[in-house]
Formats: C-alpha cells, sequence, structure tokens
C-alpha cells in the first residue's frame, strides 16, 4: 500500500540552486536532489561580466568629466584659469567668480531678479504648453481614424529634419504678421507646435490598448474625459522625459531676435552679456557656465526615478 507523502519542511535555497524532493515508490522520502533556481540569462564568463562593469565605469567617468572640470574652474583664481597643462582640481578656491558675477548683476539697468523672473516663468508656462498641446494632438492623430491622418503624420515626422534656423526667417515673418513681436507670445506660441513633442507623445499613445479606451466609451465617457482620466495618467514617462527636455532649451533660452524690450529678455541673456568683456572676464564666465547647469541638472535628478518607476509599469498591450 502506498503511504501519503510525508509533509516537507518548506525547500531550502543555497546560492543559485534549491533542493528538490524525490520520493520512491511508497511515497517515502529518499533525498533533495539540486536544481538550478535562476537559468543564465547571458551566455557571458565572470570576466565578461567584470569587462562590461570597467567599461560603464569609463564611460560613466567621461560622461562627468566636462561638469567636474567646470565647477573646478568656477572656483579658480583667474590666473590659475590660464594654466597648462590646466588641473582638473583647483588648488586655491575662491569664490570671487561668484561674487563679482552677482556684483555686475546688481549693477545693471534692469534688476537681476526681474532676469530670473523672465526665465523661471517661461520655463513653467512654455514646459505646460508643450505638454499639453502635444498630448491632446497626439491623441486624435493616434486614435481616431480620418482622412489625411496618415499625411499628417508624415508631414510632422519630416517637419524633425528641419531645425529651426532653416526655418527661422519664415518663422519671422509669421511672428511679426501676427503682432507677437516683443511680446510673451514670442516664447510660448512656438512651445505649442514642437514637432519633436508631438513625435515623442505619440510613441507612447500608439501602443496603449484600444480596447480600454473602448470600454470607457461604452461606460459613456466623452473624449475629453478618456484622455484626461485614462491616457493622461499613463503617459507618465513621456511627459516626464519631455520636462527634462523642455526645461534644457527654455532654461537656456538666449536672446531672441523677437524681443528688444530689455525687460523681456532671460538670464541667459544677461549672463552672457556681462560676459562677452573679454579674458578680464573669464572666471565669471565659468561661474555663470555653472549658474545655468543647475536647474536643468535638479530638474533630471527630480524626474529620473519617475520616468525609471513608470517605465517599468507602463507597456499595456492588448
Amino acid at each position: 500500500m502506498i503511504t501519503k507523502k510525508a509533509k516537507l519542511p518548506k525547500q531550502e535555497t543555497v546560492g543559485f540552486f534549491r533542493k528538490r524532493p524525490k520520493y520512491d515508490e511508497e511515497g517515502r522520502l529518499i533525498y533533495y536532489k539540486k536544481k538550478k533556481l535562476i537559468k543564465t540569462r547571458v551566455n557571458r564568463s565572470a570576466g565578461g561580466d567584470i569587462a562590461m562593469i570597467l567599461f560603464l565605469l569609463a564611460v560613466g567617468v567621461i560622461m562627468v568629466f566636462p561638469m567636474v572640470y567646470a565647477i573646478s574652474n568656477s572656483f579658480k583664481p583667474l590666473h590659475e584659469l590660464w594654466l597648462f597643462p590646466p588641473n582638473l582640481i583647483v588648488k586655491n578656491p575662491t569664490v570671487s567668480n561668484y561674487r563679482d558675477m552677482f556684483t555686475i548683476l546688481s549693477n545693471t539697468m534692469i534688476p537681476f531678479s526681474r532676469y530670473l523672473f523672465n526665465t523661471l516663468f517661461i520655463t513653467v508656462v512654455a514646459t505646460f504648453l508643450r505638454i499639453v498641446s502635444a498630448s491632446m494632438a497626439a491623441y486624435p492623430l493616434s486614435k481616431w481614424q480620418f482622412k489625411g491622418k496618415k499625411a499628417i503624420n508624415k508631414l510632422i515626422t519630416t517637419s524633425l529634419m528641419i531645425s529651426a534656423p532653416a526655418a527661422g526667417f519664415a518663422t519671422y515673418l509669421i511672428i511679426s504678421a501676427l503682432g507677437f513681436v516683443d511680446t510673451w507670445l514670442v516664447y510660448f506660441i512656438p512651445a505649442l507646435g514642437s514637432s519633436f513633442s508631438l513625435y515623442l507623445i505619440r510613441g507612447f499613445v500608439d501602443p496603449f490598448p484600444d480596447s480600454v479606451l473602448e470600454a470607457a466609451r461604452i461606460d459613456g465617457a466623452g473624449d475629453f474625459r478618456i484622455f484626461w482620466n485614462i491616457l493622461m495618467p499613463n503617459m507618465k514617462p513621456a511627459w516626464m522625459t519631455l520636462i527634462v527636455f523642455s526645461v534644457k532649451d527654455y532654461w537656456n533660452q538666449g536672446a531672441s531676435i523677437y524681443i528688444y524690450r530689455e525687460e523681456l529678455k532671460t538670464l541667459n541673456y544677461a549672463l552672457s552679456q556681462i560676459t562677452s568683456e573679454g579674458l578680464a572676464r573669464a572666471g565669471v564666465a565659468t561661474a555663470t557656465s555653472v549658474l545655468m547647469m543647475i536647474v536643468p541638472i535638479l530638474t533630471f535628478l527630480i524626474t529620473q526615478s519617475n520616468i525609471i518607476e513608470t517605465m517599468a509599469t507602463s507597456g499595456m498591450k492588448d
């Protein structure tokens, strides 16, 4: 008579192996046979892993080197900036470059706070408009069916190959004809028609399952409610990524050919003016470069974890 199998303790796991029970014909426990718990995903030896880590470390050092060098230069006195070969780490650190920068800015015709406000205002508003307009346009271009849809999508893709300087003359004629010269609209209207933003957002909307949208329509939801309550939360990876690009673009917005009033100009324009006096302000120039790096870097650090987290949980499919 075959007896009931004995109740076994919880299987033990040792490293990458676990013990598997083995029974005889009568159900008695004989032994545990080790079985591989985790299959090797990549056919790579330990030496290959070490080589890959060293390669990634080398790439990381190369990528972080310009930032470290710029920060070090901003604390160098003027005579140390012209040493050859240059020093990576400053030997006689000083804050005189930053002190001189703020001293010069405080003596300008327009207060420093005004330039800073203009840049912050432009960055926040233009980024918001860029995300909302691109998301609202990507929804019908991806999920609606209408005549000319393919032609419009191809036109958007083609427009990515046209650089901003190449279209500068046509852009100026349009803005001038609309009467937007020397107004805030110079910064905000182009943000509504960013083909890169639309292309990026549409790439996240395309794989979104149509069954979810159809279920919402059956439940009585309209297009705006579907867009705002269903698509927008699931497009978080796209618009978080777009925030990084937009902040970088608008925070570094320099002199504009459409703006003539000094009170509407940006911080980057003011900093470029005070550093255009030649070698005497080379130290101030290094300080201004670090100042302009702070906000884009902080934006990336804040949004990076959100992008990684949402990327891991996105990708719904039918």
